[in-house]
């Protein structure tokens, strides 16, 4: 509140050492019992403030945390999931192995068999016809056509013989043809297989990478508005606490002024009541110095009538008295009147003079009080003005960090993904070239055991599908080694 610095003296005296000084200690302990009030309400505030804010960042680390727990949990099941699956797909490509080995062997025996019975008749047949052909030619000797019977005996069986050794030699470069297409087939079917799990797994951390950067993003907003949220309430509280101080000022300064200009008027009460008082004994002084100034020409007159009587003839002095008693009386008239014009003017000069100053005094202290308010009116709107400056001032700052904050999670999330994708672009790269390697590597010891690369990349005459576990079919069988024209008559 603001101390009247310009009320009237009188007034001033009694505030300061009368019942209006009480009044004023008291008003000026109860602001800074407010200012107390306001403080303390305003730090409980800003630390309730503090204690929401830790408890929300700790809310939001433990959901953060979790969410990665479920993102390595999520990964460790696919990682185990695509182990599972590679170990399964491995025992269905040995056993599939097995049975592609066991059927294609199976095959080549039946055809093993079938050549054999054919190859008894052919002998048979042939053995007849020629004992005919020799028994029809009795010109030649039994013991010459007995040579030659078996001289074709034997050639017919080293024929044979050449024949079934290069079935073998078919069967069994047809069966490490087949088994190294299916080895082929199936080490391409597992590249793709790990390429398709390399890229599951690669989708799933991005999509676990876009859902952290989606829970950061939503961390920041719930972050932003709880922090717009607190700013706002803190605010709201100064701004508050600035008006309630203000009314409070206000309220104690109109009290202030109703009890100036009523204590002035009381004043001008009492100086009115205590007016005939004053003029009274002012009276009383003036009508005494006119009794001491009677006196005195009292006193003058005889002196000078003893004067005047001893230079006057004794029968004139009777006269003489006479006049000089008249010349007395008519001063001592003259005086009285002065006197009491004297009063009268004083009478009416007080009471103008006091009528007057009231007046002035009046006007003084109004002009006084209205200048206060003015002035107390001002601070108040420059404090106010200074307040909304500063609560302008941090919602700018708050909204920079906030801004701060944001660009700096983006370039975080920005880095993050850049790296993901080189990290990505990288390891598909390198399960590329191992994959070219190791295919490489196989084609290599391909050739290096005489299969050419073109016999090995070339349609398989078995008929195994590319599913696991598939290798159903007709088994394509060996019609050159089947065949029984395979020695025509007379070859021999």
């Amino acid at each position: 509140m603001f101390w009247p610095r310009f009320a009237p003296v009188e007034v001033m005296v009694e505030l300061e050492f009368g019942s209006g000084f009480e009044e004023m200690h008291e008003q000026m302990s109860g602001y800074k019992r407010m200012r107390r009030e306001h403080q303390a309400h305003l730090v409980k505030l800003e630390e309730k403030c503090k204690v929401d804010m830790e408890a929300h960042k700790t809310a939001l680390d433990k959901e953060y945390d979790t969410l990665l727990h479920n993102f390595t949990r999520d990964l460790d099941r696919l990682e185990a999931k695509h182990q599972q699956d590679v170990e399964r797909r491995a025992k269905q490509t040995s056993a599939a192995e097995k049975k592609l080995h066991k059927e294609i062997t199976l095959k080549q025996e039946n055809d093993r068999k079938v050549y054999d019975l054919n190859r008894k008749k052919e002998y048979k047949a042939n053995k007849e016809r020629w004992k005919r052909e020799l028994s029809m030619d009795e010109s030649t000797p039994k013991r010459q056509r007995d040579l030659t019977l078996q001289s074709q005996k034997d050639n017919l069986k080293q024929h044979e013989a050449q024949e079934e050794q290069r079935m073998l030699q078919a069967q069994k470069q047809y069966i490490e043809l087949e088994m190294r297409k299916f080895k082929r087939k199936r080490m391409i079917m597992q590249h793709e297989h790990e390429d398709q799990q390399l890229r599951d797994e690669l989708g799933k951390k991005e999509q676990q990478l876009q859902q952290a950067h989606a829970m950061l993003l939503k961390h920041h907003e719930k972050t932003q508005e709880l922090e717009y949220r607190q700013q706002k309430s803190v605010h709201q509280l100064r701004e508050e606490q600035i008006n309630k101080q203000h009314d409070t000022e206000l309220h104690n300064q109109k009290d202030y002024m109703d009890r100036i200009k009523k204590e002035l008027v009381r004043k001008h009460a009492v100086e009115l009541r205590q007016q005939p008082k004053s003029l009274k004994q002012k009276e009383l002084q003036i009508r005494k110095q006119f009794r001491e100034t009677c006196k005195t020409q009292t006193k003058q007159y005889k002196r000078y009538k003893a004067q005047v009587l001893q230079t006057t003839p004794k029968e004139q002095q009777k006269e003489v008295i006479k006049q000089l008693k008249e010349e007395k009386h008519r001063k001592l008239t003259l005086l009285g009147e002065q006197y009491e014009q004297s009063i009268a003017d004083m009478f009416q000069s007080q009471s103008y003079k006091l009528d007057e100053s009231q007046v002035i005094e009046c006007q003084r202290t109004h002009e006084q009080l209205e200048y206060e308010l003015e002035m107390l009116t001002a601070y108040q709107n420059k404090n106010k003005k200074q307040a909304q400056e500063q609560r302008d001032r941090e919602r700018r700052e708050l909204e920079n960090r906030v801004s701060v904050r944001r660009g700096l999670l983006e370039n975080k999330m920005d880095a993050e993904l850049q790296q993901f994708n080189q990290e990505r672009a990288e390891r598909l790269r390198m399960k590329h070239e191992k994959h070219t390697k190791e295919l490489e590597a196989f084609d290599n010891e391909s050739i290096a055991l005489g299969f050419s690369t073109l016999s090995l990349i070339e349609v398989s005459r078995e008929a195994y599908g590319d599913e696991e576990g598939s290798l159903s079919g007709s088994m394509i069988s060996l019609a050159h080694s089947n065949s029984s024209t395979s020695f025509p008559a007379g070859s021999l």
